[in-house]
C-alpha cells in the first residue's frame, strides 16, 4: 500500500456520501473508486469524490480492480450479508456500516469469516467518534460518577428518511427499527457498561409515521418509537428511549450515566457534557467543541471524521479494530431480542441468541 490509503466506496447514497466528504478532508487518504447500481447515486458519488475516480455499476468490477485498498460498504442493509460474502474472498481493510447484517444466522457468518480476514474489519458505530460522546465515556471510565449504576440514552428525532427503492419502509430489509436505527445505541451500551446483557424488555409500536404510505398495497412496518430496558452481568441497568416523531427537540441524542457518587449527561448537538455530584450537590456544564469543517462534513457530529482516523490508524500500524464484527453481532442480537420482546410480550434472555 502507498502511502495513501485508496478508498472505495460501495453504495454512494446519503451515507456513502458522509464516508466521502469525511475522506476528502483527511490527509493522506483519498477516495478513487466507487460502485452503486443507481446512476443517480454513482452521479452523486462522483460529483462528490475530488479528483479522478472509477466509478462501477457492480461492486465485484471494484473489488477486482486493484485500484483500492479498504472499502467501505453503505448499502441497504439486508444487501450486507452477500457484499460481505465477496469481501471476505479479498484482504482488502473494510468498514462495514451498520447494522451489520439483519438477521442473526448473517451477523453470526460474518463475525466468524471476519476473524480471519487478512484486512482490518471495522464495523461502522459512529456515535462512540462523536467529541463530547467520547469525552462522556472517557469520565465514566475514569470514574467520575462513582460506581456506575444506570445509563439511558434518549433519541427524540425525524422520522426515516426516504430511500432509493423505498427499502427501509419494512424490517424484512432493515431488520426492524431496533435493529437499524438502535444497533448504535446497543453498541454504546456495551461500551460503556463495559459488561455483556443478559436480559432484555421493551414496549414500542408504529402510531404515528409511514402509516398512510403504500408501496405496491403493503403498508410499512417500521416502529416508530420504543423503551427497552437492558440487565447487564455486572449489575447495571440500562434504558433507550426512541421516539421518530419528536422533531420539536432540544437535543436528538442525550446521554445519561449514573453512579453513586454522581451523574454526567451528554447532549447533542448542544455538545455539552453535564457533570452533576452529590456531596457536595453541584452542577458543572462543559462545552466540547467540534471543528466547523468536521461538522460539516457529514450528520453524525464529526464522527465519521474521527472513526476514519481511528481506522486508519489500524490499516498503517496493522492493529486491531476498535469496533469489531463481533460487537457488530451483539449489536444485532440486541436489537433482535428487543423486537422479540415487544412481539411476544415477554423479556427475553440473551441465551435464546447463543449469547
Amino acid at each position: 500500500m502507498s502511502d495513501t490509503i485508496r478508498y472505495g466506496i460501495i453504495g454512494s447514497g446519503m451515507m456513502g456520501i458522509e464516508h466521502i466528504m469525511n475522506i476528502n478532508i483527511i490527509p493522506g487518504a483519498r477516495v478513487t473508486a466507487i460502485a452503486d447500481p443507481h446512476q443517480g447515486s454513482r452521479d452523486w458519488g462522483r460529483a462528490t469524490a475530488e479528483g479522478e475516480i472509477a466509478v462501477h455499476d457492480d461492486y465485484r468490477d471494484m473489488l477486482a480492480s486493484g485500484a483500492v485498498d479498504a472499502v467501505i460498504v453503505a448499502t441497504p442493509n439486508y444487501t450486507h450479508a452477500a457484499v460481505l460474502d465477496d469481501i471476505f474472498e479479498t484482504s482488502l481493510h473494510v468498514l462495514c456500516e451498520k447494522p451489520l447484517c439483519t438477521t442473526i444466522e448473517d451477523a453470526r457468518k460474518a463475525a466468524a469469516r471476519a476473524k480471519t480476514h487478512k484486512g482490518v474489519f471495522w464495523v461502522g458505530m459512529e456515535y462512540r467518534y462523536m467529541p463530547p460522546v467520547t469525552r462522556f465515556v472517557e469520565e465514566v471510565h475514569g470514574g467520575r460518577t462513582g460506581r456506575l449504576k444506570m445509563f439511558a440514552i434518549r433519541e427524540h428525532r425525524f422520522p426515516f428518511l426516504k430511500k432509493i427503492g423505498d427499502w427501509n419502509r419494512f424490517s424484512r430489509n432493515t431488520g426492524g427499527t431496533l435493529v437499524e436505527k438502535s444497533c448504535h445505541y446497543f453498541d454504546m451500551m456495551r461500551h460503556v457498561v463495559q459488561s455483556e446483557p443478559v436480559r432484555i424488555y421493551a414496549s414500542g409500536g408504529q402510531d404515528v409515521n409511514h402509516l398512510d404510505e403504500r408501496y405496491d398495497g403493503a403498508v410499512p412496518d417500521i416502529l416508530d418509537n420504543a423503551f427497552v430496558i437492558v440487565d447487564f452481568a455486572n449489575g447495571v441497568r440500562a434504558m433507550h428511549d426512541l421516539c421518530m416523531f419528536a422533531e420539536g427537540s432540544r437535543n436528538q441524542e442525550e446521554m445519561s450515566a449514573v453512579g453513586d457518587s454522581g451523574k454526567i449527561e451528554c447532549l447533542i448537538p448542544e455538545s455539552n457534557l453535564v457533570f452533576g455530584t452529590r456531596q457536595p450537590k453541584k452542577v458543572e456544564v462543559e462545552h466540547v467543541a467540534v471543528r466547523d469543517d468536521v461538522l460539516k462534513a457529514g450528520y453524525h457530529h464529526g464522527a465519521s471524521y474521527y472513526q476514519h482516523l481511528a481506522f486508519q490508524r489500524a490499516i498503517r500500524e496493522n492493529g486491531p479494530a476498535q469496533v469489531t464484527a463481533d460487537d457488530g453481532l451483539r449489536a444485532v442480537a440486541m436489537g433482535l431480542a428487543a423486537h422479540r420482546s415487544i412481539d411476544e410480550g415477554r423479556p427475553v434472555s440473551m441465551s435464546e441468541f447463543g449469547l
